[in-house]
């Protein structure tokens, strides 16, 4: 349980620092902050593994996580424009 709290609280801050950090207006919730946080992470980590920057099963760290996500908020917007 406090696994997943966890994993919540990291996803908003995550979230939260990539939306401030790359300009325009990305209209988003509070849940999908979080989702964007915990992907940036989880793609961040899977970026990492490939690279040979973390072993299995380490987390990626904070900046890391924050570039995946602002990389999520980039595609996003692009999706958003098109459609």
């Amino acid at each position: 349980m406090f696994s997943f709290i966890g994993t919540v609280i990291v996803g908003l801050v995550v979230g939260l620092i990539a939306r401030a950090l790359k300009p325009g207006d990305d209209r988003m919730g509070l849940i999908m902050t979080i989702i964007l946080g915990v992907a940036g992470s989880l793609i961040a980590g899977y970026v990492g593994r490939a690279l040979g920057w973390y072993q299995p099963g380490q987390p990626a760290g904070w900046v890391a996580s924050v570039i995946g996500a602002i990389v999520l908020l980039v595609i996003y917007g692009i999706v958003r424009r098109r459609a």
